[in-house]
C-alpha cells in the first residue's frame, strides 16, 4: 500500500509538473506575468513567492495551474497590458495553452528513449519463453512460471511461441502437457485451456479462443543512441495512435466505457510498475503522460483544447467570442469534465469492490 501511494503520488506529481512548466516556460518566453504556479488543489502544503511568482505545493495531487496576469480579459482589475495574456497576440496564446499538452508527449519521448538507452529494446524471444503468467488461469494453476520456456506440447517439440499459441488454441479445451525447461531443469505440466473472449489491443472482443493466461517472452537487445531516438519517437508516436483510437471507439461504443479508469487506477498501477523496476515505472510515467497530453488537447471547454478552441473561432471572426458565450461553454465543460471524473472514480471503486470479493 505505501509503494502503491509513493509510486502514484510521484507519478502524477512529475507528470503534472511537466504539464505546467510548458505553460510557465513559454508564458515566461512570451513576457506574460506568472502570478501563481500550483501542484495539486486544495490546502497549501508549501508556498513561496519567488520573482513575483507564487510557487504552491497543494495537498489534492489530482491536477495543477498556472495563473498568469490578465486571464480574463473582462477582469475589472487594471493590468499591464504588455505582460497580461489577454493583450497578446493570438498566435502567443496558442503558443502558451499547447505547451503543456507537447511537454507532456516531449516528456514521453524522452523517456521511452532513456529507457532504450538503458535497457536497450525489447524483442520477442526466438523461442517459446513465458514473460509473465495470469494469476487464477489454467497456467497459474498448473505451476507454470515467468521465465520458463516451452520446448514440447502433447510430447511433440515446438520451436517458436507461434507454434506454443496455436497448439493451445487448437486444443478444444482438452488438457495438454507442455514439457517446460526451467534452468537446468526439465518436467512436465499439464494444463486445461479455457475458453475465453479474444480481444485486441483495444480491448474489443474479436472472438473466442482457448487460453492458458501466458504472456510472450521478450529478450532485450542492446541499441546505439540513434536507434534509441529513433524508437523512442515510435513508441510516441504508436501510442498516441492508439489513444486517439480508443476515445473513436469508446465515443463509438465499440469498447466498454467500463474500461474508463481514474486517479485510482493510476495510482495502483504506478504501484504494480514500481515494484517491477525503475524501467516498468518509467514506461507507465510515459504512457500516462501521451493521455495527459492528448486528453487535454480534446476540444471540451475548461481543458487546454477548449481554450485552443476558442482562440481559432477568434481567428475565424476576429474578435474574441463574447463573454457569455464563452461563461456559458466553461460551465458546459466543467459539467462534464466533473460528470466523466465521477464515472471514473465509481470504476475505480467497483474494481476494488470486486477485487475484495
Amino acid at each position: 500500500m505505501l509503494i502503491t501511494i509513493f509510486a502514484g503520488v510521484i507519478a502524477l506529481g512529475v507528470l503534472i509538473v511537466v504539464h505546467e512548466c510548458g505553460h510557465f516556460l513559454v508564458a515566461k518566453w512570451a513576457g506574460v506575468g506568472v502570478l501563481k504556479f500550483s501542484v495539486g488543489f486544495g490546502p497549501t502544503l508549501f508556498g513561496r513567492t519567488i520573482g513575483g511568482t507564487e510557487y504552491v505545493l497543494a495537498a489534492i495531487p489530482l491536477g495543477g495551474y498556472v495563473k498568469m496576469v490578465g486571464e480574463d480579459p473582462d477582469a475589472s482589475e487594471p493590468v499591464d497590458p504588455r505582460i497580461s495574456f489577454s493583450h497578446q497576440p493570438v498566435w502567443k496564446r496558442i503558443a502558451i495553452v499547447s505547451a503543456g499538452p507537447a511537454f507532456n508527449l516531449l516528456f514521453a519521448f524522452l523517456a521511452f528513449t532513456t529507457i532504450l538507452l538503458a535497457y536497450g529494446q525489447r524483442v520477442p524471444s526466438v523461442n517459446a519463453k513465458v514473460e509473465d503468467v495470469t494469476a487464477d488461469m489454467p497456467a497459474a494453476r498448473a505451476g507454470l512460471r515467468s521465465g520458463d520456456v516451452v520446448t514440447a506440447l502433447g510430447g511433440k517439440p515446438i520451436a517458436d511461441w507461434e507454434a506454443l499459441s496455436a497448439g493451445i488454441r487448437a486444443s478444444g479445451g482438452a488438457p495438454v502437457v507442455l514439457t517446460v525447461r526451467r534452468g537446468d531443469a526439465t518436467e512436465q505440466l499439464t494444463v486445461v485451456p479455457e475458453a475465453k473472449e479474444d480481444k485486441n489491443i483495444f480491448g474489443e472482443v474479436v472472438g473466442q479462443a482457448y487460453l492458458i493466461g501466458i504472456e510472450r517472452g521478450l529478450d532485450q537487445v542492446a541499441v546505439g543512441p540513434f536507434e534509441a531516438v529513433i524508437g523512442g519517437a515510435r513508441q510516441t508516436v504508436w501510442w498516441i495512435q492508439t489513444l486517439v483510437m480508443s476515445v473513436v471507439k469508446i465515443v463509438q461504443g465499440r469498447i466498454s466505457s467500463d474500461d474508463i479508469g481514474g486517479p485510482l487506477l493510476i495510482f495502483q498501477a504506478a504501484g504494480q510498475q514500481a515494484q517491477k523496476g525503475f524501467e516498468s515505472l518509467l514506461g507507465f510515467m510515459a504512457v500516462i503522460s501521451i493521455n495527459l497530453g492528448v486528453l487535454n488537447l480534446l476540444p471540451i471547454p475548461i481543458l487546454d483544447g477548449g481554450h485552443l478552441l476558442f482562440f481559432a473561432l477568434e481567428i475565424i471572426m476576429r474578435r474574441p467570442l463574447d463573454l457569455r458565450h464563452r461563461e456559458i461553454a466553461q460551465q458546459v465543460g466543467l459539467a462534464l469534465l466533473l460528470g466523466l471524473m465521477g464515472f471514473a472514480f465509481y470504476n475505480d471503486i467497483m474494481r476494488v469492490i470486486r477485487g475484495w470479493g
